[in-house]
């Protein structure tokens, strides 16, 4: 594909939240290039880029992804029709309240937006370097593999260690922690219609269906030193389910941050996706933040200022950080993990409402002070103990 010259965007890195952006953009006129220095081709054929991550796509992900022109089917995954909190005491689960959520392979899914990004028309560039100006005041140019290109808007898709956020001073940081995961997937049919998040004393595991003969297990712990060969000793229903599978993929590791930055945009410069920050991946919201801050963000250069898609972002990421410190202090402290789940399986109702909550069925802030004073009592008076 011939180098551009110019560009009204230039997107700096082409994972999910950078290909979302160019479609986004593309979907509005808006010219874009977008600059990813892995390779997406395999063995000649084209291949999406994986990561280590939890690979479940919540129904409202589903319906961004619809609006982007990239509609999931179940022969791209496999759907899951709500969430399962477990430990080695009780259960609790609930389902979503409109259409099933689906897990599917990354690089699947990364392929995907590639694809629909060239269809909208924009320039992908993978196996591409970009070097910005020494001086990120006043200059629009960049050379991308040795050339220079022009362009107006400069958008840092780049992950958490973001190189555009650093050179464009924006990585000063309000709040910053992290967690650690390390993903395996197994050849087992799933065992259930549900995301089942099972709680241990030092983290969680993640069971995400993501194909007929496929689940997509995951563990996040404050421990970076965890024993990673005997991840499932902890979880041993789990683990006699899994007694004898056939590991699919090696085990791979990740940072989850829980990361908010002071600034994500200059007068010229946006950053998005785990570049602008994240919520831990506790939360499962990460690639649907990443999906509503492409459309802000296209919406925002669309009027000429990223004056709108600053005050957005916040937004947008409010409902998931709280959904996350709600279930962060449980991660902290293991009774009051016990208690919290041993409540909620008595009183499945509010286990479904907080589910509808975090879906966006609804407002977070009216649930907690419907049930807080019920469901407080009861955690005080049935929860103690076993």
């Amino acid at each position: 594909m011939p180098q551009p010259h110019t560009t009204e965007a230039l997107i700096v890195g082409g994972g999910p939240a950078g290909l979302a952006a160019s479609i986004a953009l593309r979907q509005r006129g808006i010219d874009c290039v977008v600059i990813e220095a892995r390779l997406r081709v395999s063995a000649g054929s084209p291949a999406g880029i994986d990561k280590s991550c939890g690979e479940g796509l919540m129904p409202h992900s589903r319906e961004i992804l619809s609006g982007l022109g990239v509609t999931l089917s179940e022969a791209d995954g496999h759907p899951f029709h709500g969430i399962r909190f477990a430990n080695c005491l009780h259960t609790v689960d609930a389902c979503f309240p409109g259409r099933p959520g689906i897990g599917v392979r990354r690089p699947h899914l990364h392929s995907l937006l590639a694809q629909r990004a060239e269809q909208a028309g924009a320039t992908l560039l993978f196996n591409s370097h970009v070097q910005l100006p020494a001086n990120p005041i006043g200059s629009n140019t960049a050379l991308l593999n040795g050339q220079p290109i022009h362009f107006r808007w400069l958008i840092g898709a780049d992950g958490q260690a973001s190189s555009v956020r650093r050179w464009a001073g924006l990585d000063a940081t309000r709040k910053h922690s992290l967690r650690y995961g390390f993903r395996t997937h197994y050849r087992v049919a799933p065992w259930s219609d549900y995301v089942e998040v099972h709680w241990g004393s030092h983290g969680q595991l993640y069971i995400t269906p993501v194909a007929p003969e496929c689940v997509c297990v995951v563990y996040i712990t404050r421990n970076p030193r965890c024993d990673r060969a005997n991840l499932l000793a902890d979880f041993p229903t789990v683990a006699a389910r899994l007694s004898g599978a056939e590991l699919v993929s090696p085990q791979r590791g990740a940072v989850s941050a829980t990361c908010k930055l002071r600034r994500v945009a200059s007068e010229k410069v946006a950053l998005i996706g785990d570049a602008s920050g994240s919520a831990d991946a506790i939360t499962g919201e990460g690639l649907a933040i990443s999906f509503r801050q492409a459309i802000a963000l296209a919406d925002s250069i669309a009027s000429g200022s990223l004056a709108p898609y600053r005050d957005q972002h916040a937004a947008i990421a409010r409902l998931p950080h709280s959904m996350a410190s709600l279930m962060l202090l449980m991660d902290r402290w293991p009774a009051l993990q016990v208690r919290s789940i041993r409540t909620l399986a008595e009183n499945p109702g509010v286990f479904a409402e907080l589910l509808q909550a975090h879906t966006g069925h609804r407002r977070l802030p009216a649930v907690v002070l419907r049930r807080a004073p019920v469901f407080g009592w009861r955690f005080l008076t049935q929860g103690a103990g076993a």
